[in-house]
């Protein structure tokens, strides 16, 4: 079997598992990694080649501060305040916690915002008595939609930005816009996507009322210290372009930093790692990596640079929708990764030498909206998946696609208008 056919029935056995949830994701992961490696689709050096090492440092990097963190008390501190400026009142407290989860994702990125809320996130819906999956879920989509608004709110606008020459500013001015419409829109979509599933009754309103947030706090040194290294490691985010750093070397540089300071059993903190969600990312990445040697995504670039040929708003809406599409199939990172090269392609057709910079504008909203697609398009959703099942609850593929796909939908339709108005009338 030719390694195009071998390659592709590989990644739609995995996915296909994965999506039936008869074999746990990671183990489906895996499994479909070590046949991409067994059937010769790549050697070992390629795969682990495959394996994207920042995105995988960074989560643990920020898993170590986070752990530390959780010892202080901090995460039931948060809860009990958004639960009472909430009033006690779940889909209220749904919709504060999912704007937080954006506006921090901003400024963070997706992918620490999400290990900073969940653990908030499950002692409120606790507390409540109600289920934490809804809540969990709308934080997830808001992660999504809040990090595509700066170059570091989303692993693949970094991607975009490397390769663009787009710098933080640029990123600011052309994304930001669509993202501040988009925000309020969702949450005005959420109270009715999430209205049914997040009743509490009038005693569990009073209890978390009655609530002292400042019992909570069990060790104040180790606070003081875990959020001044937290601070500092925000700000190496920030400033990790200038400082010539990797944001993994950062989250790493931090967690080192917080294990010497606070003087923690490593041993302690290592074991709640969330290892399975790291071996999933291990596999996902050699299996997405096989299908992108085969040259599959290759040649979907060139089909769509043939279809969209002389005609800028066609290549834009294209890599628009099928950027929401794939990344929502594939995982948003490595297929950003994938179709650089494409858009750089379709960029050179036209007659100046260059398409402008609404394809990259085009393939950021795509791949950042369309990580909201399923629970396995974007590292948050995965983030958030692990640690709801940490936690007692489990997202289900189909239960997290049903609202996932009607906000990719709504999301990308009012982004291409965006498009259209600001760069192709």
């Amino acid at each position: 079997m030719p390694d195009t056919a071998l390659a592709a029935s590989i990644f739609a056995l995995t996915y296909a598992v994965i999506v039936s949830e008869r074999v746990h994701k990671t183990a489906a992961a895996l499994a479909g990694a070590v046949i991409m490696i067994g059937s010769r689709v790549l050697d070992q050096e390629e795969a682990f080649s495959a394996i994207d090492l920042n995105v995988i440092f960074l989560l643990a990097g920020m898993m170590m501060i986070v752990n530390v963190l959780g010892k202080t008390g901090i995460f039931q501190w948060l809860a009990i305040r958004s639960a009472k400026a909430g009033r006690g009142e779940p889909l209220r407290i749904l919709l504060i916690l999912s704007l937080v989860t954006a506006v921090a994702s901003a400024f963070l990125d997706n992918v620490t915002t999400v290990v900073l809320i969940a653990p908030v996130t499950l002692f409120v819906a606790g507390s409540l008595g109600v289920s934490a999956v809804p809540f969990l879920i709308s934080e997830a989509l808001a992660s999504n939609i809040g990090g595509a608004a700066t170059l570091i709110g989303d692993p693949p606008n970094i991607l975009i930005g490397s390769a663009a020459g787009l710098d933080f500013t640029s990123f600011l001015l052309n994304m930001t816009p669509i993202i501040l419409i988009l925000l309020p829109l969702y949450l005005l979509a959420a109270r009715h996507l999430f209205f049914r599933g997040v009743k509490a009754t009038s005693e569990m309103r009073e209890r978390i009322m009655e609530l002292d947030e400042g019992e909570v706090i069990t060790d104040v040194r180790l606070l003081r210290i875990s959020l001044a290294v937290l601070g500092l490691t925000l700000v190496g985010f920030l400033l990790h372009g200038p400082l010539d750093y990797e944001p993994a070397s950062v989250a790493l540089m931090g967690a080192s930093l917080l294990l010497v300071l606070a003087r923690v059993d490593p041993h302690a903190v290592l074991r709640d790692v969330e290892w399975s969600t790291l071996f999933f990312f291990v596999g996902l990445f050699i299996v997405v990596g096989g299908v992108e040697k085969a040259g599959i995504l290759e040649d979907i670039g060139r089909e769509m640079a043939g279809l969209t040929e002389g005609s800028r708003p066609a290549a834009a809406f294209l890599i628009l929708w099928v950027s929401a599409i794939l990344s929502g199939i594939v995982d948003n990172i490595p297929y950003t990764a994938a179709m650089i090269p494409v858009v750089q392609e379709v960029n050179s057709g036209f007659s100046d030498g260059d398409g402008g910079d609404v394809l990259w504008w085009s393939l950021a909203l795509g791949a950042d909206l369309g990580g909201n697609l399923t629970v396995v398009a974007a590292s948050a959703n995965v983030l958030v998946a692990n640690l709801a099942e940490r936690g007692g609850e489990r997202i289900r593929f189909w239960e997290f696609f049903r609202y996932g796909a009607l906000v990719t939908l709504g999301t990308t339709s009012v982004s291409t208008l965006y498009l259209w108005l600001r760069y192709l009338i």
